[in-house]
């Protein structure tokens, strides 16, 4: 491959980031040049994102970019799923609502009345997640007024090029696209009651979406692409998963954690939809067949808890490391799995903002547990909670989709969190690879790269460079 240079946008649910990345015919660097908050706010209608404040922090992160790398010969963008923002003449109609607001209850179930969601399943490959953009659309009267819908990183690029798209691992996230042929199944939009106007052209993961508009490009200082990669931050990170195998399954961990497998087709039983199973697009047109796990959210929440009522940060690294050495004696003394205080890490009472500490605590006596006395003995139970519900989604995967996995790997920010690694392996039953944790921005560059080049590496080539520069640290199951 060229050595290239090119600058990537990766927004996540807490705070995004531009990086440059340069690319060579063995090895993928990355440099951070800006980091900025994102999240949740509040206004009358409910919650919202700040997008203008987004926007403007992305637009200064490329400018800073090509400032520091003269040679960036293009832009990628990748950001969470589901939520949208709406167009009319040009112009954004109001700020794209937050996933967590609570407005869809009423939406799934008209959504339900229509097309029961076994029908759903078998057009979309969706599992049910109460914020999916079908349910989302449905009770938004905006769209009535609209005559497009952009999906998050979709609506950065129109802001960067003027031109309307939707990138295919992103679109697969909303339910409207047909699972089977990965275009837009306009009949199932129809039947709910979405205009067909507002679903715009689809484009490939590699495409170029447009160069910059005359004004951002003044801005930023150079006339780049904007080139479509896998807009889906999971996509990405599965893309610079290092896998060492067919058979073996990745976690994307965030806020979110991502479980599952990479197949070449989905999976559409009736014990898939039961299990709650996703077929989403990756890049290449491979099948994304995961299930959405609470991730890191549990535990930066209660942190956020604990430092509002201390009046003061925690340091988070030096909490795990005290939760860590709790588990190591657990360990010593060959009751890894013994006297465990486990909750459900996916118990719907856990999905919104609030005191988490309080609300585990109540799901813990609720289950006939102690609570842990001490944060330290707190953390492990959140972290032996999140990594059972790992392990169960990956052996689930596995039975599904007839692969014997024989081992995981974890990617993005969970990957640092040893604890969580080393619980994983154990309740797995199987060695966990961790890292690398920049995953979804190297997927990110890696793919504009390969456009760049025009040479077509496979995933499984582009993960060689990925593996020959970020050696991912072991964990076996103890």
């Amino acid at each position: 491959m060229t050595a290239r240079a090119v600058a990537a946008v990766d927004l996540g649910a807490t705070s995004g980031r531009v990086v440059i990345g340069r690319i060579t015919a063995d090895a993928v660097d990355l440099e951070l040049v800006s980091r900025f908050p994102n999240g949740p706010v509040e206004r009358e209608d409910g919650l919202h994102w700040d997008f203008g404040a987004l926007y403007a922090s992305i637009v200064d992160g490329l400018a800073e970019a090509v400032r520091r790398e003269p040679a960036i010969e293009s832009i990628g963008i990748d950001s969470w799923a589901v939520d949208y923002g709406l167009l009319r003449d040009g112009a954004l109609l109001a700020e794209p609502f937050h996933y967590r607001d609570d407005r869809t209850e009423r939406g799934i179930a008209e959504v339900h009345d229509i097309v029961p969601f076994a029908q759903l399943y078998q057009r979309n490959g969706l599992q049910f997640l109460p914020f999916n953009t079908l349910y989302q659309y449905r009770v938004d009267a905006r769209t009535a007024e609209a005559d497009a819908a952009l999906l998050i990183p979709d609506l950065v690029a129109w802001l960067l090029t003027g031109r309307q798209v939707a990138e295919r691992t992103n679109a697969s996230t909303t339910g409207l696209l047909d699972v089977r042929s990965s275009e837009w199944d306009l009949e199932l939009a129809e039947q709910l009651g979405i205009p067909r106007r507002m679903l715009p052209e689809l484009v490939n993961p590699g495409e170029t979406v447009g160069r910059l508009r005359p004004d951002v490009a003044d801005r930023i200082g150079s006339v780049l692409p904007v080139i479509a990669v896998g807009s889906h931050d999971t996509a990405s990170a599965v893309v610079a998963a290092p896998l060492v195998s067919p058979d073996a399954a990745y976690i994307s961990c965030g806020t979110w954690g991502l479980v599952g497998l990479e197949l070449e087709a989905p999976v559409l039983s009736d014990a898939a939809r039961e299990a709650n199973f996703t077929n989403e697009l990756g890049v290449d047109g491979r099948i994304r067949f995961l299930h959405n796990v609470t991730g890191l959210w549990l535990l930066s929440e209660t942190i956020r808890a604990w430092e509002a009522e201390d009046g003061r940060p925690i340091d988070l690294p030096a909490l795990l490391a005290e939760a860590g050495a709790v588990d190591a004696k657990t360990a010593e003394a060959g009751a890894v799995d013994a006297h465990e205080p486990l909750f459900d890490a996916n118990d719907p009472s856990l999905s919104t903002p609030g005191d988490m500490p309080a609300r585990i605590a109540a799901l813990l006596r609720r289950s006939g547990h102690d609570v842990p006395v001490g944060r330290p003995a707190f953390v492990r139970t959140i972290v032996e909670s999140i990594a059972a519900a790992f392990a169960d989604a990956v052996r689930t995967a596995g039975d599904l989709a007839g692969r014997a996995v024989d081992s995981i790997h974890i990617v993005g920010g969970g990957s640092l969190n040893e604890p969580l690694c080393q619980a994983t392996a154990d309740r797995a039953g199987l060695p966990v690879f961790a890292g690398p944790v920049e995953a979804t921005a190297l997927g990110n560059v890696l793919v504009q790269a390969r456009a760049l080049d025009g040479q077509g590496a496979t995933l499984e080539q582009l993960r060689t460079i990925v593996a020959a520069g970020h050696s991912p640290v072991r964990y076996e199951p103890r």
